[in-house]
């Protein structure tokens, strides 16, 4: 596991589904994790969720929808300041511009 914790529950999520499973059982838990998990529910990728014993090491039984072709998470996270985040973008975000020949 390590500290890919979204990384490694969307992957479970994405392998129950493509087993045909109806859930999945996912586990360590984290605070972004449940947010990630309530914008899913909320766009109809699954049908609801449980948190169970979160004071512990927790769990989270996932109810699946069905519609989950392929979820990944992006493992780079770094913390900046609002007012960087236009210069984050224009420097490692891939540009949108075409090029002209």
């Amino acid at each position: 596991m390590g500290r890919r914790i979204l990384n490694d529950a969307l992957r479970t999520m994405v392998n129950a589904d493509r087993r045909g499973k109806a859930t999945a059982m996912l586990q360590p838990i984290s605070g972004v994790m449940v947010s990630f998990l309530n914008i899913m529910k909320h766009r109809g990728y699954i049908k609801k969720f449980e948190v169970i014993d979160p004071q512990r090491v927790g769990k989270i039984n996932v109810e699946l929808h069905g519609r989950i072709k392929d979820c990944k998470a992006l493992t780079y996270r770094q913390d900046i300041r609002a007012k960087e985040i236009e210069q984050y973008r224009i420097r490692m975000l891939p540009t949108r511009q075409r090029k002209r020949f």
